[in-house]
């Protein structure tokens, strides 16, 4: 199979080549843009995760699709779904608010009443299927800062995400997707 494969591309020439290598390149960019344009689109940079325990259960399974967003001005609420992400660690936690509090008000122009400011606030999470708090999750944190928090579920595919956790289970399974997607993108001949 790999030496047809292999006189294909000698038939087809190196400009046709370098044509799909440009092609394929083409196609990976155009990705790049859509995932960082819904990024900033959504005030978060990572606008889709994948659930990878689960401590979500029955909310969420291992494998369910999420859809975050991060409005700037909007604080969160007891019981919103929250993706966090504690410095030094690699994979964020999908997980509910059970706490929320302000560290600082600020006096508004009145001067009478006061006005939370959604980036002073606090938040405490929990896995729906875990049975303490996150606080031992937080590396020496008592609560979350907003700066933790990626973003709030908005939506999510059920069962979607199980070729990721897949691909990261088995990475051979990862590099054959790419090799065959990199091979037929140079065989192709439109």
């Amino acid at each position: 199979m790999f030496a047809e494969e292999l006189k294909t591309m000698q038939r087809l020439g190196w400009r046709h080549i370098l044509l799909q290598v440009l092609n394929f390149a083409s196609v990976m960019a155009s990705g790049l843009m859509i995932w960082k344009g819904l990024g900033l689109l959504t005030n978060t940079e990572s606008p889709i995760v994948v659930v990878l325990s689960g401590s979500m259960e029955p909310a969420f399974y291992r494998g369910d699709l999420l859809f975050l967003t991060n409005p700037p001005q909007q604080r969160y609420n007891i019981g919103d779904i929250t993706v966090y992400k504690i410095p030094g660690a690699d994979i964020p936690i999908v997980h509910r608010v059970l706490e929320t509090h302000d560290v600082v008000p600020r006096k508004s122009k009145n001067k009478k009443a006061v006005v939370p400011n959604p980036e002073d606030q606090l938040v405490l999470t929990k896995g729906d299927n875990n049975p303490v708090d996150d606080i031992a999750l937080y590396r020496g944190l008592k609560h979350l800062e907003r700066k933790h928090v990626v973003g709030k579920v908005r939506g999510f595919l059920p069962y979607v995400g199980y070729i990721t956790i897949a691909m990261n289970d088995f990475p051979q399974l990862k590099y054959a997707l790419i090799g065959g997607l990199g091979l037929l993108a140079l065989v192709q001949r439109e």
